[in-house]
């Protein structure tokens, strides 16, 4: 059986960080500060980053038991839980496979419908494009929309080395996935105490998104992040940082 790989650094309660769709686990670099607080484990999803070796599952609940296998082997049983992005599809699959395991879900930038209503492009325009332009510079086009304005900091040269590594089998496979998975059914299946963390200008995922986030899981809250994109955890690090800790305290 092949294992994600995956980065593990600091000290204390277990923090899991899922990346987003062509990401890796350096997608965190902004977190890393976390590590006074929390020991983070942050792997690779297959085909992506440091597991690009791998081939990726076409369907969330794959991506999802991909996670638990790495948190076995390293005999995780609880922890803290965040997902960003595509990644925020996986944890909420994961904290309704195992809810007991979850002690605390971090929803960012996500949402429970995977086709992605009101998206900046549809999932078949972005398929159409890694196919007939090839994924560089489908990739370029879309880490540009993750940001307000993408020339401003390192995040965005950050997502081109991130997402340099990634296969186009996987760029491919994700999409297959967003396409075939809805969440809501399961949404109150969850039962850790939940925090949902969306910001205003996410070109990704709607505010109609976060309503059924907040509406379906029993135990949530809502915290808006005001002048940033979807990646605002590279856009106002600290600012994000500092949210995470004190939920999570």
């Amino acid at each position: 059986m092949k294992l994600l790989s995956y980065k593990k650094i600091g000290k204390g309660k277990p923090l899991v960080l899922v990346h987003g769709y062509l990401g890796g686990q350096d997608m965190w670099k902004f977190q890393e500060e976390l590590k006074d607080h929390f020991e983070l484990i942050m792997p690779s999803l297959p085909g992506y980053g440091e597991s690009a070796f791998m081939r990726a599952p076409s369907t969330i609940r794959d991506n999802a038991v991909k996670v638990f296998e790495l948190l076995d082997l390293l005999g995780v049983e609880t922890f803290y839980l965040l997902g960003h992005s595509m990644g925020g599809m996986i944890v909420q699959e994961m904290a309704a496979l195992f809810p007991e395991r979850v002690k605390k879900l971090i929803c960012f930038g996500t949402g429970s419908i995977g086709v992605l209503p009101n998206r900046f492009e549809t999932i078949e325009e972005s398929r159409n494009k890694i196919k007939e332009k090839g994924i560089k510079e489908t990739r370029e086009n879309i880490a540009k929309t993750w940001f307000v304005d993408y020339l401003l900091g390192d995040g965005y040269q950050l997502c081109l080395d991130e997402g340099a590594k990634a296969t186009t089998q996987a760029a491919l496979a994700s999409l297959d996935a967003w396409d075939s998975w809805d969440g809501r059914g399961q949404l109150d299946k969850i039962q850790s105490p939940t925090l949902i963390l969306w910001s205003d200008k996410d070109r990704s995922y709607d505010w109609n998104q976060q309503e059924i986030l907040k509406r379906g899981i029993h135990n949530s809250k809502l915290e808006i992040i005001k002048g940033c994109a979807h990646n605002s955890h590279m856009e106002k690090p600290e600012l994000v940082n500092k949210i995470i800790k004190e939920f999570l305290s």
